[in-house]
């Protein structure tokens, strides 16, 4: 995980999906692409829990297919949560100095001058959505949807998601 990897995960849990859906079937092609091209086997859990109190969940697509889960579900889910949901950028800077305390207290592997040299660029981009580092893509192969927890159906949370 890079810095880019960090960010990007506090961006998701403040803010939701990336940007807004404006065209469903476009995401759903997407989303019907994606599963098709997955290999590997699954070894992410089905759900991550990326917020407090686990209303933003990353869906781990692996093993949402592994489990034959319904991908019109999940992209209504995901339609929804891009559409719907309107996150805080101060919810966003509080993650993010929280995220630099764990490293001032070396309980993660980053600088905490770093990661606020970091977060300052992004404040002065408007805190844009990035992708992941070409380093996380290579080692994790990462493939999710990002989703509120109650735009999934009840049955889904079988087993609590895992916290991330």
């Amino acid at each position: 995980m890079q810095v880019e990897d960090l960010y990007k995960l506090a961006h998701q849990a403040a803010l939701g999906s990336e940007h807004a859906v404006s065209d469903a079937l476009s995401a759903g092609d997407r989303l019907l692409r994606e599963l098709a091209d997955l290999v590997g086997d699954p070894v992410e859990p089905l759900m991550d829990a990326i917020s407090p109190g686990g209303r933003m969940l990353r869906v781990h697509l692996r093993p949402f297919l592994a489990a034959g889960g319904d991908p019109e579900r999940l992209l209504q889910a995901f339609v929804r949560t891009a559409n719907e949901y309107k996150g805080s950028v101060n919810d966003l800077k509080r993650y993010w100095i929280s995220i630099v305390d764990l490293a001032a207290q070396g309980q993660i592997p980053f600088h905490a001058g770093g990661l606020r040299r970091f977060i300052g660029g992004m404040e002065a981009a408007c805190f844009p959505a990035i992708h992941h580092s070409a380093q996380y893509q290579a080692a994790y192969r990462p493939s999710y949807r990002v989703v509120v927890s109650e735009f999934l159906p009840s049955s889904w949370f079988d087993e609590p998601p895992a916290d991330s």
